[in-house]
């Protein structure tokens, strides 16, 4: 036996509080071991979910990104094909307008050739009308005459008419312009007193009114203060 130490017999008695003390001590450092591992188990399982939804968000910002980048493609993409549509209806539209202004004028020259194929024939009598010899003023009137009903036929066929207005007819606004008035007895008031230019219609438009002289005769104007003569009194017999 070691000299040096007590024999068990010697020790002073083991003091069961102290015991239990130390019993409670033991447990209490469990219980804290315990808690502090269930605190890092804790921490670690909210680090493990917390970067679970970082890796998730990326994920879904990645996947954003990467629609937005084909969404803006797309764009880029229309773009390119409506700018491009814009230029061939561009080109289109100024073919269109030069084909219609092409056509419009050839349709004038067209209108032109045939208004003046109509009326030559008439100047061309009219060059033979002062080129022959007539005997009288009366065939020379003829003549005349029948180079007008030429050129009236020639009016006619172009879709030209006479507005038929003559004397004593009612003046209308619509077709014809009065240039003066003048007072005769035999005509009613506000006809047609002289026509100095016809007018025409083409093809049932108003092409040129007609120049009219309007009668309008001195009416006696109406009493203003309507004033009336007293008859006379009858003769009585004298008192």
């Amino acid at each position: 036996m070691n000299p040096e130490m007590p024999h068990p017999a010697d020790l002073p008695p083991e003091d069961p509080l102290s015991a239990d003390l130390q019993d409670d001590a033991e447990v209490m450092d469990f219980d804290s071991d315990a808690m502090d591992l269930q605190a890092l188990a804790d921490a670690a399982a909210a680090a493990e979910e917390a970067r679970a939804r970082a890796s998730k968000a990326a994920q879904s910002a990645g996947q954003a990104s990467a629609e937005a980048q084909k969404q803006l493609e797309e764009l880029v993409k229309r773009e390119a094909e409506l700018i491009e549509q814009q230029k061939r209806l561009a080109a289109d539209f100024n073919n269109f307008r030069s084909r219609v202004q092409r056509d419009t004028q050839m349709a004038v020259d067209q209108a032109e050739k045939r208004i003046f194929g109509d009326l030559l024939p008439a100047l061309d009598n009219f060059d033979r009308a002062l080129e022959a010899s007539y005997p009288d003023l009366v065939a020379f009137r003829d003549g005349v005459d029948l180079i007008r009903k030429q050129f009236m036929d020639a009016l006619r066929r172009l879709g030209v008419e006479a507005i038929p207005l003559s004397v004593g007819d009612p003046f209308d606004a619509l077709h014809a312009e009065a240039l003066t008035t003048l007072e005769n007895p035999a005509l009613p008031d506000g006809v047609i007193a002289a026509v100095y230019e016809k007018g025409f219609n083409l093809r049932g438009q108003l092409l040129r009114p007609a120049r009219v002289v309007v009668n309008r005769r001195n009416l006696e104007p109406p009493d203003p203060y309507h004033t009336q003569e007293v008859p006379a009194a009858p003769d009585g017999p004298a008192n």
